[in-house]
């Protein structure tokens, strides 16, 4: 019942993920292709912010210097504005031309300039100042010490100035310490006035100067120009027709020019939008893939958990069958020998041997699985050192003789002569070929002879275990070294038992011989030699004279390649 739950939610899980993901694609993908149509706005917005933060960079240099003007022009030390101002005017204030002080009348009071005998041109500007550009100012409502700035064409001519109202006690007369003031000229004196601080622009300056080392940084020329109120340039190149041209006005300066951005990498601007839309499209549709492929390797995985799970179970319940059996006879035939109901001396030392074997069998068994716990654990750590493969085998094989030859079976083991020395865990290798053997016998029951070959193949050392049972399918060849997996022919074959018992078996013993040998550095396999021939199992030891693994004979061969120095 738990299984067909299993596999109802596995089958409508998947059609609901998929159902799920196409649903998210199509509103990702419908969000994707809106970026397309939104392109324009998306180079207005950039270049709208490119105009104004040029716009505001242009007014904070124009304001810093008005802030050294106003530090500078102080009501209370008129005379000497000239020699506050002049010394540092080309390296603080390189664009203001002219700075001048008027008083509540509208008299100029105080005047300082950088232009070095523009006489005629300073007057007409100071009459210009006082006849029109006073009367444009508002100074009605202006508070002492705001700044204010004017930017305004005059008789074809724009000019900029910033100006500000001071509130300062009027000036003394230079001889107001030697005659004594009457007292209405004390109390005049001592009122306070307001004046009128102007500093005059150079426009020609800030063209030449200020725009060009503020508007071509990160940009090329022709993306910036500066224009007027009837669109004659003023500063940088006519932009091109048919161009996406951002026009803002300087904020508080400059207000009656305009400037203007043309993005002159719009069409690499519209590609990297375009390209983002198909990057996104792409990341959409990838994404969605590695949905579908996670959900599938879920669906994957939780298959072969299960299929693991029932693995174990039945590793179990081999295991405990493998235990329950010899314990069974070692406790009967114990059981006999103590009651004294034996009927020979031949009879007594036949259950000794009975004894001695299934004990043997029973410890082989608690070895295997508790070797195989530490390698599932990851501890299984091998002693590797200069030892003889031929020794290993040796003592194997003797092992294991009396139990093949109680079971009718005999057991040869040809060894190669001057077999080389190499590094080895000869316990594992015992044990890797104990379970050879082992597998040999319990497959193919009354088949004649099992043989173990050590031999010298190709710089390596090779160790088969022949026998003529079964074999093993092609098809099972390789998975029969995973764990707790066991072959089709686990079942005695009509030539053995034939009475369709499963043939007994952990599932681990396999599984241990490949880690053995893999451990080593070589490597586990099985072959079919022929219509009569059974399952050669081998183990490869690699020689000192080459790094190649042994070649395949054709034949069902199990093999462990070891590599030595």
């Amino acid at each position: 019942m738990a299984r067909w739950r299993d596999r109802l939610a596995s089958i409508v899980l998947l059609p609901a993920v998929l159902v799920a993901v196409g649903i998210l694609a199509y509103f990702m993908l419908r969000t994707t292709l809106q970026v397309e149509r939104l392109r324009q706005q998306s180079v207005l917005e950039a270049t709208l912010g490119l105009a104004n933060e040029k716009a505001d960079r242009l007014d904070q240099r124009i304001i810093e210097q008005d802030d050294v003007i106003f530090a500078i022009a102080d009501p209370s030390r008129l005379t000497e504005l000239t020699q506050r101002w002049l010394p540092t005017a080309q390296r603080e204030t390189p664009t203001v031309r002219a700075v001048l002080v008027l008083d509540e009348n509208h008299t100029v009071v105080a005047f300082a300039s950088r232009a070095g005998g523009a006489f005629a041109e300073e007057e007409a500007f100071r009459r210009l100042l006082v006849q029109r550009m006073c009367g444009d100012m508002d100074l009605g409502k202006l508070p002492p010490d705001e700044l204010r700035h004017l930017h305004h064409e005059y008789r074809g001519q724009s000019y900029l100035v910033s100006y500000w109202q001071r509130v300062a006690p009027a000036p003394r007369p230079a001889n107001a310490e030697s005659e004594a003031p009457e007292s209405s000229d004390v109390a005049e004196t001592t009122r306070a006035h307001r004046y009128l601080v102007v500093a005059w622009y150079d426009l020609g300056r800030i063209v030449r100067e200020a725009m060009p080392s503020l508007f071509s940084e990160a940009a090329t020329p022709s993306r910036v120009n500066v224009v007027d109120e009837g669109g004659r340039i003023i500063f940088g190149p006519p932009l091109r027709s048919g161009e996406f041209t951002v026009g803002v006005r300087f904020p508080t300066t400059l207000y009656g020019w305009r400037l203007q951005v043309s993005p002159s990498a719009s069409d690499e601007l519209t590609a990297r939008v375009r390209n983002r839309a198909l990057l996104e499209l792409v990341m959409v549709v990838l994404s969605c893939g590695i949905i579908v492929l996670g959900v599938a390797t879920t669906l994957i995985a939780t298959a072969r958990e299960r299929r693991t799970s029932a693995l174990k179970s039945e590793f179990v319940a081999n295991v405990s069958h493998e235990l329950k059996t010899p314990l069974a006879l070692v406790r009967m035939f114990g059981e006999m020998l103590q009651s004294g109901r034996v009927a020979s001396e031949a009879k007594r030392q036949e259950y000794l041997d009975i004894i001695m074997s299934e004990s043997e069998r029973l410890s082989a068994l608690i070895e295997n699985v508790l070797d195989f716990a530490r390698v599932e654990r990851g501890r299984q750590a091998y002693e590797l050192a200069e030892g003889s493969v031929g020794d290993a085998v040796s003592q194997a094989v003797s092992v294991y003789r009396h139990r093949a030859e109680s079971e009718g079976i005999g057991i040869v083991a040809e060894i190669e002569r001057d077999l080389p020395r190499t590094r080895i865990d000869e316990r594992a290798i015992q044990l890797a070929v104990i379970n050879l053997v082992d597998n040999a016998l319990k497959y193919a029951p009354g088949t004649g002879v099992v043989t173990v070959r050590a031999t010298r193949e190709n710089g390596s050392i090779v160790v088969r275990v022949i026998d003529r049972g079964p074999g093993v399918p092609p098809d099972e060849r390789e998975r029969i070294f995973e764990r707790f997996v066991r072959g089709s022919t686990s079942r005695s074959s009509a030539e053995g038992r034939g009475d369709g018992r499963r043939v007994r078996g952990s599932g681990i013993g396999l599984a241990l011989v490949k880690h053995i040998a893999e451990s080593h550095g070589g490597r586990a396999w099985v072959e079919r030699d022929g219509p009569d021939r059974g399952a050669d199992a081998a183990v490869a030891v690699q020689g000192p004279a080459a790094a190649q693994a042994p070649p395949r004979s054709p034949g069902s061969t199990f093999a462990i390649s070891i590599p030595v120095d």
